[in-house]
């Protein structure tokens, strides 16, 4: 059997110290394994995106730990791709330059690059915005190209936080299919903290989260 993707083991995250503190996530255990389709799901303020923060290592937890058996690689640009519940956008770059960023600091070569890029704005329908900057764009296509931008590369983990929020049903079913698409391509895991129940109720599992803490996870269909 594969090397878990992700592992949280009593994984605690404090913002703050003393009568000030705010425990954003309770002492938490889970794992993330390859081919997983999990929906997170919770109410605001419950602790989805803090968890989602930890398994990607852009946060460390204030007690015990995370970490990622089954990535060999440097937890560097495309290994592990997030995308966040904003679009993020760097506003003097192209939509295609902003696509093909993670893959520069990668030290993919120009041509690669770009022809990645511009694959993975197909997927999302964003071809024709390729040449734009992001000040040109409509929100629900600014989260659609930080989506692209997150699938550009070969992820192993995918982690998405809210990636739905801004748009419209269509094309949040786009952005769903498109996610488990380029998982199952990569044999990625992926991770989609969501408000939505019919996103939720497209993936295999859910883990249910409240005042920071992860219940037990259960099936995300019948």
């Amino acid at each position: 059997m594969s090397a878990s993707l992700a592992v949280c083991e009593g994984a605690a995250r404090t913002f703050g110290s003393g009568p000030h503190a705010v425990v954003a996530l309770q002492p938490t255990d889970c794992e993330v394994v390859p081919g997983a389709r999990v929906a997170v799901v919770g109410p605001s303020g419950s602790g989805k995106s803090t968890l989602l923060h930890l398994l990607a290592g852009l946060d460390t937890p204030t007690r015990g730990r995370a970490y990622w058996p089954g990535i060999r690689e440097a937890l560097r640009p495309g290994v592990i791709t997030v995308v966040f519940q904003g679009p993020s956008l760097l506003p003097p770059l192209t939509v295609v330059e902003n696509v093909a960023l993670p893959l520069a600091l990668a030290g993919i070569g120009d041509l690669d690059r770009r022809l990645a890029a511009i694959e993975a704005l197909d997927r999302l329908q964003l071809s024709d915005l390729a040449e734009r900057l992001p000040e040109e764009l409509s929100g629900g296509q600014a989260q659609r190209v930080a989506v692209a931008r997150a699938l550009a590369g070969c992820p192993r983990l995918i982690l998405a936080d809210e990636p739905t929020g801004q748009l419209d049903a269509g094309h949040a079913a786009v952005v769903l299919d498109t996610l488990v698409a380029v998982a199952g391509h990569r044999g990625a895991g992926l991770v989609v903290a969501t408000h939505d129940p019919a996103i939720a109720g497209k993936l295999d599992e859910r883990w249910e989260m409240h005042s920071g803490r992860l219940q037990t996870p259960v099936a995300g269909r019948p």
